[in-house]
Formats: structure tokens, C-alpha cells, sequence
């Protein structure tokens, strides 16, 4: 017997109860009537002939393809000629034909959205903020008549402030392409807060950004507000808009943790592989919120996200089949660009699901392991269905939004020591 065997052989795994969490799923009914309502108010913005720039971004969007088409026609029927600009900072590999690619596998294809894609990652510089930190925008947007941006405003993973993701930041680091990511990510995410406003008001002064389409999302990733606003509404508003996205967040309605289980990872789950905000696990100090969680283990990375194990270093344990799938050079990329590389290191890497989570147990410093607050989660997408150990139950009797569908059970590992479900 090995090292780890011998020091983890006599660690128990808790008996586990299938727990439903509910939320709130209050949702814009009619998204395409209500952008149609909150579009007339700005018509008089577009003039005919003007050749416009629409600037749609990389996340899985609800009903991304839906407002970006609503807001095309609307140009269109003014007489503007409306084309598409990805703007998505780095992502996309970094090239023209990546970031396309990456709008095409969101839907947002030129037959979907009637406008021409035209994707480039040359920017030109439009200014220095105060402190010397260079402003870019992408040179096709910057020679339209008139720029549009859509995106969806919610909590960043690795900073706080009054604006965090949504418009200003489309504007600043997703207009901005690479460089413009770069010199936002230069000075790190300590002085975020105040980079992206910044950057992003010098760029709506200089640049003819004619209005933006920021959406906020439900717990269920469903559209819950749309709202259409002029470059003098954006900062306000965001604000207030940021307010509605934090407090409609999913959760996990637990304060405290001993041991967290992800069965997976991926960049089609978050940017950061896991959402820190269900997990209280940030890869920053600068942002906050979610439980406090004592160990934490993930156990595998998505398909979808080709290698890009990005988020496993926040982990404190995984295994060796998640370190299997792993395109290193990929993963770390991630943190070269973002200069945020805890997590993109490997975390402590077991050989199989049970001893990772054995090893979990182990280290998260309590005198009793029979009595380990466990909670285990598929994705941080996926979170209305959980699982936790019986030293939580009585907690779950007595929250409004938990309710145990199952008995108590034991953990179903197979001969090499995984989980079967």
C-alpha cells in the first residue's frame, strides 16, 4: 500500500441525501417586444446610410441571438447598414477567425443575425488614462458612424465596484481585443474597479457609441430585465443594473462548508472553470461573497472545454483523470493573459474520486469526520439539484429553499475509485 492509500485508508465518506434548491424564476416573457418598445425611444440616434458597428461578446448569453437579430432589423428598417465586431478581449485564441468561430458556435452566425461578421484583431490607441495605462478599440468599430454594444451585465469572479461585467466592460476590454485586454489585466484586478469605467467613459467620449442593450439574467440563466441606454445612461444604470444581476445570483444556501465537491470544470460552465461566486472561492482577494468553504475538490473538466482546466488550481484537490484531459499550454494562457495564474496551477492531485474526497475530509480541520459538512454539486450551472452529507440535514429542514427528495445513501464508487453518477 501506497504513501496516500495508508494515510487515507481509515477516512470515512459521509452517507450523502439528494436536497432540491429553489429560486426565484421571474423572467422577461417577451424579450423581443420589450427590446422593440425600449429601441423606439433612440431611433432618432441612427441616421440612414450609417455604417454601424454591433458589438456582441463570447458568453453563452440568454437569447443572445434573439436581441442582436431584434437590434440588426431595428438599424436595418432606419436605413443603417448594422455588422457585426466579436468583442471579446483575448478570447477566441486571440485571431480574427477564432473570435468568428466563437460567435458562430454561440448561433450569432451572419445568416442568424443578417449582418455581416467582420472580425479583426487590429485596434487603434485612442488615449492614455491619468496613470498611463493605454485605451484601444478595435479599428473597424472606431471607423463606423456609429458603435452598438449588447451584453449581459452580472458579478465579475475576480473584482467588486459599483460596474463590474456588462457594458463598460464590453467597452473597454472586449472592444479594446487582445491589447486592450491586456493593458486592462496589466496593473491587476486590485485596480479593476476603477480601469474599466475609466477606460470605458474616455472611449464613449471619443468614439460614436450610439447606445448599448444590456441584459440581466434569473438564477436559471433566463433574461430577467432588458433595458436599451444612451453612453450618459450607461454608467448609472449599470450600476443599478449590477445591484439586480448580484441579487438574483443562484446560491448554495449554506454559510459554512467542510468539504465541496465539482464533478466538473469548464470553460463552458465559467470563464474561471467553476463560478466563484456559488463556490466563495475567488482567484483574486479582491472580490467576495458565496460560503466559506474549508476544502474543496474537482473531479473532472468538460468536454466542451478541450483541455482548458483553468480554475483548477483554486481547487485544493483533484484527480488524475482531470490532469489527464488537461491541454497545459492552453490553461495556462489563461493565466498569462489575465496575470491572474492561481488557477492555472495544479492543484494536489489524487489518483481516483475517493481518496481525492477522502483527502478532502482529511484536511478541513475538524475533530469528528462522521459529522463533515459535505456538499457535492455537478457544475456551478447546475445547482437546483445537490447533494450533501447527513451532518447537514437539519439545516435543510429548516431553510425555505431546501427540501431533501431522498434517504440517506452511500457514495456508489466503482473498482478504480470513482463515482458512477
Amino acid at each position: 500500500m501506497g504513501i496516500l492509500q495508508e494515510l487515507l485508508k481509515d477516512i470515512p465518506v459521509p452517507k450523502m441525501a439528494k436536497v432540491s434548491q429553489t429560486f426565484d424564476d421571474t423572467k422577461e416573457e417577451d424579450v423581443v417586444g420589450t427590446l422593440e418598445n425600449q429601441l423606439e425611444r433612440i431611433k432618432d440616434t441612427v441616421k440612414p446610410g450609417m455604417e454601424i458597428a454591433v458589438a456582441v461578446g463570447s458568453r453563452g448569453v440568454d437569447r443572445l441571438v434573439d436581441v442582436t437579430a431584434v437590434t440588426v432589423k431595428f438599424l436595418q428598417d432606419l436605413g443603417a447598414k448594422p455588422f457585426i465586431v466579436p468583442s471579446m478581449g483575448s478570447h477566441g485564441g486571440a485571431t480574427a477567425e477564432g473570435q468568428k468561430a466563437v460567435l458562430e458556435h454561440l448561433g450569432v452566425t451572419e445568416k442568424a443575425v443578417n449582418a455581416e461578421i467582420r472580425s479583426s484583431m487590429e485596434v487603434i490607441k485612442i488615449g492614455e488614462l491619468p496613470n498611463g495605462l493605454p485605451v484601444y478599440i478595435d479599428k473597424l468599430s472606431s471607423e463606423a458612424d456609429g458603435i452598438v454594444v449588447i451584453n449581459r451585465v452580472k458579478p465579475h469572479t475576480a473584482f467588486r465596484g459599483p460596474v463590474e461585467s456588462g457594458i463598460m466592460k464590453m467597452i473597454s476590454i472586449g472592444l479594446g481585443k487582445q491589447k486592450g485586454a491586456e493593458a486592462c489585466h496589466q496593473l491587476g484586478f486590485k485596480h479593476m474597479a476603477e480601469h474599466v469605467p475609466a477606460m470605458a467613459k474616455m472611449t464613449m467620449a471619443k468614439m460614436p457609441i450610439l447606445f448599448a442593450v444590456a441584459t440581466v439574467e434569473n438564477a436559471f440563466d433566463k433574461v430577467l430585465k432588458v433595458e436599451v441606454l444612451l453612453p450618459e445612461e450607461v454608467e448609472e444604470r449599470e450600476t443599478e443594473l449590477q445591484k439586480l444581476a448580484k441579487a438574483s445570483l443562484p446560491k448554495l444556501f449554506f454559510d459554512q462548508i467542510d468539504v465541496l465537491v465539482i464533478d466538473e470544470i469548464g470553460k463552458n460552465i465559467s470563464g474561471d472553470g467553476m463560478d466563484p461566486n456559488i463556490t466563495g472561492r475567488y482567484p483574486t482577494p479582491y472580490a467576495h461573497g458565496g460560503p466559506d468553504v474549508t476544502k474543496m475538490a474537482v473531479l473532472d473538466v468538460t468536454p466542451q472545454s478541450e483541455g482548458n482546466a483553468n480554475g483548477v488550481g483554486t481547487a485544493d484537490f483533484t484527480t488524475e483523470r482531470l490532469v489527464g484531459k488537461m491541454d497545459k499550454h492552453g490553461t495556462y494562457a489563461n493565466g498569462l493573459t489575465s496575470t491572474v495564474v492561481g488557477p492555472t496551477h495544479i492543484s494536489t492531485t489524487l489518483p481516483n474520486d475517493k481518496m481525492a474526497i477522502q483527502a478532502a475530509v482529511k484536511t478541513c480541520n475538524i475533530l469528528d469526520f462522521t459529522k463533515v459538512k459535505l456538499v457535492r454539486i455537478k457544475n456551478t450551472l447546475e445547482i437546483s439539484e445537490i447533494e450533501v452529507s447527513e451532518a447537514l440535514l437539519e439545516h435543510v429542514k429548516g431553510h425555505p429553499n431546501l427540501e431533501q427528495t431522498s434517504d440517506v445513501y452511500e457514495f456508489n464508487f466503482d473498482e478504480k475509485g470513482n463515482l458512477f453518477n
